[in-house]
């Protein structure tokens, strides 16, 4: 889990603001100086076609590991017009704005990863990734690729909702957990599930979900849902106590997984834990109920041929409640 930054852009002089902040948080995570500038050129670009073409959105910066490397990532959202040809607006020199059409080419070309999706009159979303060092070209990849938001409501300084995740060569194990409540104490509990996660990530989902029962039982308690993911097997493990909602989408439709109700570190009826088949190229979503739960990705055309943080910044764009924290947690076969 990483602590995230969210910057409401609402006008011009908010790009600046956004420029810092970014390259405050590069040189905190270690970038050098020539790096953090291609942070800042990346950050002020998107600011300002955010301001330029859709009037106002929001900027979501969030820390990356990857083998030992540490970066950032730059979610841009808006519901602005959008585009009609995505194709033709990330051409050099095409605008629709009377500037030189050169901003997002220069967004393209300084991040080490740029994925965007636009729905004419829904609105954009912009991803790009940047590096304090290059990623070898000899990295080992997983076959599953994880995107996430996971942010406060409005008005707190910390979530209550947090998440994890523990990568194997055979198996991927991934936690959603939203503390009772919100601020300080809930995020405590969700923080102490992660700890509880981290040390049993050798046991199953639903034992997991036990030792967490008993660890929580100092804290105010959370809703906890465990996901396991084993491609070699094609199965997906899941157990879940509370209100986090676990669905599978493919090109043969979608399914929801099964948890209790309760609180885990307090009332707690019954640990069960399901079996499912993966479908191959499957998708897993899960999310807390900060949520809604009217979402439907096939309203988006190619959205789900997209990166996992772009599919989890449309849903938190659209289907955010705005009054709870909200965590929307995306697991995706390559």
């Amino acid at each position: 889990m990483s602590d995230p930054v969210a910057l409401s852009i609402l006008e011009s002089s908010q790009a600046g603001d956004a420029r810092r902040i970014a390259m405050s948080l590069a040189s905190r995570l270690g970038f050098d100086e020539t790096e953090r500038g291609k942070v800042g050129i990346v950050v002020t670009e998107i600011a300002n076609n955010l301001v330029r073409h859709a009037r106002e959105g929001q900027l979501l910066l969030r820390s990356l590991t990857k083998n030992n490397i540490v970066g950032i990532e730059i979610l841009a959202l808006d519901k602005g017009p959008g585009m009609i040809d995505v194709g033709q607006c990330l051409r050099d020199g095409y605008s629709t704005a009377g500037t030189p059409g050169n901003g997002l080419g220069a967004i393209i070309r300084l991040s080490a990863f740029f994925d965007i999706h636009s729905v004419p009159n829904v609105g954009t979303v912009l991803l790009s990734h940047l590096w304090a060092t290059p990623i070898p070209t000899s990295s080992p990849n997983s076959n599953i690729e994880i995107g996430v938001v996971c942010l406060p409501k409005t008005g707190e300084e910390v979530s209550g909702d947090a998440w994890a995740i523990e990568q194997y060569q055979d198996r991927t194990l991934l936690l959603v957990s939203d503390g009772l409540g919100h601020g300080p104490l809930a995020a405590q509990a969700s923080l102490k599930a992660i700890e509880i996660f981290r040390e049993n990530a050798d046991k199953s989902p639903a034992g997991i979900i036990e030792a967490a029962h008993q660890a929580l039982k100092s804290t105010r308690g959370a809703a906890i849902a465990i996901a396991q993911l084993d491609l070699a097997e094609q199965s997906l493990r899941f157990a879940g106590v509370g209100n986090i909602s676990g669905s599978v989408i493919s090109d043969s439709g979608r399914y929801s997984m099964v948890s209790h109700n309760g609180t885990v570190g307090h009332e707690v009826r019954k640990i069960q834990e399901f079996v499912y088949q993966w479908p191959k190229g499957g998708l897993l979503l899960m999310h807390s109920d900060g949520l809604g739960t009217q979402w439907r990705l096939d309203r988006y055309p190619g959205l789900v041929a997209k990166h996992p943080s772009s599919i989890a910044g449309v849903l938190y764009r659209d289907f955010n409640r705005g009054r709870d924290d909200v965590t929307v947690l995306i697991a995706k076969e390559n």
